[in-house]
């Protein structure tokens, strides 16, 4: 994959693109360009229309960007189509584990709460979360060292090692 800059003017939106942003959901993309920069391409095709990232390349005109960061998919027709409604797709299958997150909204909340507004949460979703939030006792968690091994290979240079270890 080969990562490229584009003029953000030369690109465009897909019409035909099932997911709508609103405005909240701009915001949220715009806050997060903000305070972390582009972190991933969007992928556009030949021509220059947008497969996935819209959101970003609105969120991107309204900061006034002049370029972003794309990778070109040779991907077109049909298969274009489906892996646009994919990459949508698959993010929304996937489930939150509200405790997790809670806790780690609380901690972004208390270093900085415009760190905290940049991961998409308005601080006043975030206190409700934490209403509910209870962290679990030690008894709940365990304790690491009663833990069994987890063996885990490196992808790299093919060593295992327990990555208890780590921690």
């Amino acid at each position: 994959m080969k990562i490229e800059q584009r003029s953000v003017s030369e690109l465009s939106n897909d019409p035909a693109n099932a997911r709508k942003h609103n405005d909240r959901n701009i915001q949220a993309i715009i806050a997060s360009l903000r305070r972390f920069g582009q972190q991933k391409p969007i992928v556009i095709d030949r021509n220059g229309i947008v497969r996935a990232g819209n959101g970003t390349l609105e969120a991107a005109k309204q900061l006034g960007w002049d370029s972003i960061d794309v990778v070109i998919t040779e991907l077109n027709g049909s298969d274009a189509v489906a892996y646009a409604i994919a990459d949508n797709r698959t993010a929304e299958l996937a489930e939150w584990d509200s405790d997790v997150l809670a806790a780690q909204l609380n901690g972004l909340l208390a270093d900085d709460e415009d760190l905290a507004t940049a991961a998409g949460f308005s601080v006043e979703e975030i206190e409700a979360m934490l209403a509910d939030f209870e962290p679990g006792s030690e008894d709940d968690q365990g304790q690491l060292d009663q833990l069994e091994p987890k063996i885990v290979t490196c992808p790299h240079c093919r060593q295992e090692f327990d990555c208890r270890e780590q921690i």
